[in-house]
């Protein structure tokens, strides 16, 4: 069933919650497979891509009617039938440094969604409200705007995919990296409390536990070096709520102000403040210790009352207290030297407590901090959707993974692989993804794989078949 269908069957449902509508879809360019490929050489990139910018009505931080915008990216060949990926961007410098501004300075994350496309995704990247096109500024690390600006861009996006001849599947599949993981793992617990489709989801290096782990970051006595997620967490919030402060120096001291009200008029960076708060920080006090910016009452009321307004507002858009039902893995670096890795850990141990059966938290690499921990958690990301993703030909009976047969299983040496149709290309896959062995040419129906020469442990036995599918089975050599 394509998503079309799908979605007008809930629509009755969500109209209560926001009243998007498709503005415009722009084509902004295209790469090639070979472009594609030369950022993620990978056999599973199948394909070029076209990317749009999308303008559709959503909610602003108040729920008045905006014109939001995001990226959408569509794989160049329309022959098959593909699922859908959602990524959320991390944290931005500018208002426009946004995924809808790809091509130009400050869009460059929007590879991620020209990547998606490659490997045969129907890719969506919000800006978020109060970003790119949104009025306002933007309503860092809060939940329900994310959820509702993320849903309503694909809401709005689907009359225009099926116009233009783009078939969905049903699966479903949702990843981010920093605040995009935050807002990854706030609309994953979106559409599975509304009982929408996820057919796997990736959150990578989030600030989850806001009320808690990041709390006691910002209130604590170690110099922090990114302490300008705090005014830009204050800002946000107070864009939402209103009552967070009466003014700037409820909270922060006077010699702060004058940067942070020159980022929130858009004059200067996030980059720029950050640097100025560290230069006066260590000016003043030593060091950067992000809490010597807060006017010393606010700090205390922070610390040692939880019913504190801010402290109600942080635990409010605590994103893990809940159970996931779909395949769901959390990526982080324990050397992480802005988001703490114990977002992770009290995310990933909250989680199971509360009943998700199918969620494993990983360090994809332990000595990386923030910035290059990005490409292992993306790569750790690609290779676990590709477990699960499958691309259906538009007019064909396709292969699905309970028709294959690996026999036997567990193997110690040759494996015989049966199939019905036609297999073009066969390969063997270690758990990170890495290619061990490889076989080209056409085979119809079985084929004969020799892993005596691997060692021992689980691998993936990779089919691509004559329509371009590529599925995936499991194999363990003994």
């Amino acid at each position: 069933m394509v998503k079309l269908v799908q979605f007008f069957s809930f629509l009755l449902f969500i109209s209560n919650l926001s009243a998007q509508e498709l503005v415009s879809v722009t084509l902004k360019g295209s790469r090639t497979r070979s472009q594609i490929f030369s950022s993620l050489p990978s056999p599973d990139i199948r394909n070029g891509a076209k990317y749009y910018t999308v303008l559709y009505t959503s909610a602003d931080a108040k729920g008045a009617k905006d014109t939001l915008s995001g990226l959408m990216v569509i794989p160049d060949n329309l022959s098959f039938v593909y699922p859908t990926l959602v990524y959320q961007h991390g944290t931005s410098d500018c208002k426009t440094c946004i995924p809808s501004r790809y091509g130009s300075s400050g869009g460059e994350e929007g590879q991620l969604g020209i990547i998606g496309a490659g490997l045969g995704y129907v890719s969506f990247l919000p800006d978020y409200v109060g970003m790119g096109n949104g009025r306002g500024f933007q309503t860092y690390v809060h939940a329900a705007t994310t959820q509702r600006a993320t849903h309503d861009m694909i809401l709005a996006a689907q009359s225009w995919l099926a116009q233009n001849n783009v078939r969905t599947n049903d699966q479903f599949f949702i990843t981010g990296y920093s605040q995009g993981g935050y807002a990854s793992m706030a609309y994953h617990k979106f559409r599975e409390e509304n009982n929408l489709p996820v057919t796997a989801a990736a959150h990578l290096s989030g600030p989850y536990s806001l009320s808690t782990v990041m709390r006691e970051l910002i209130t604590g006595d170690k110099a922090y070096f990114f302490p300008a997620y705090l005014p830009n967490t204050a800002l946000g919030f107070q864009e939402v709520y209103g009552d967070v402060y009466g003014q700037l120096s409820d909270i922060f001291k006077a010699e702060f102000i004058p940067d942070i009200q020159a980022y929130y008029d858009g004059s200067i960076t996030l980059t720029t403040l950050n640097s100025r708060l560290i230069s006066k920080l260590t000016a003043q006090f030593g060091s950067s210790v992000a809490k010597n910016m807060l006017v010393p009452a606010y700090l205390d009321n922070i610390v040692n009352n939880q019913n504190a307004r801010i402290n109600q507002i942080l635990a409010e858009n605590d994103i893990y207290k809940w159970a996931a039902v779909s395949p769901t893995r959390i990526f982080y670096c324990m050397g992480d030297d802005q988001v703490p890795f114990m977002n992770s850990v009290v995310a990933r141990d909250t989680m199971v407590a509360l009943g998700s059966a199918n969620l494993v938290a990983t360090d994809v690499n332990p000595t990386a901090n923030h910035g290059t921990c990005f490409n292992p958690a993306i790569l750790a990301t690609i290779f676990f959707f590709k477990t699960y993703q499958q691309i259906l030909s538009s007019s064909k009976t396709v292969l699905q993974e309970d028709m294959i047969l690996v026999t036997p299983n567990p193997a110690f040496d040759l494996v015989e692989i049966s199939f019905p149709g036609e297999v073009r290309n066969i390969s063997l896959l270690d758990m990170q993804g890495r290619e061990i062995l490889h076989k080209t040419g056409t085979f119809f129906e079985k084929a004969g794989l020799d892993i005596s020469q691997v060692l021992n442990g689980p691998y993936l036995i990779r089919l691509t078949t004559d329509r371009n599918q590529v599925i995936y089975k499991k194999v363990v050599k003994w």
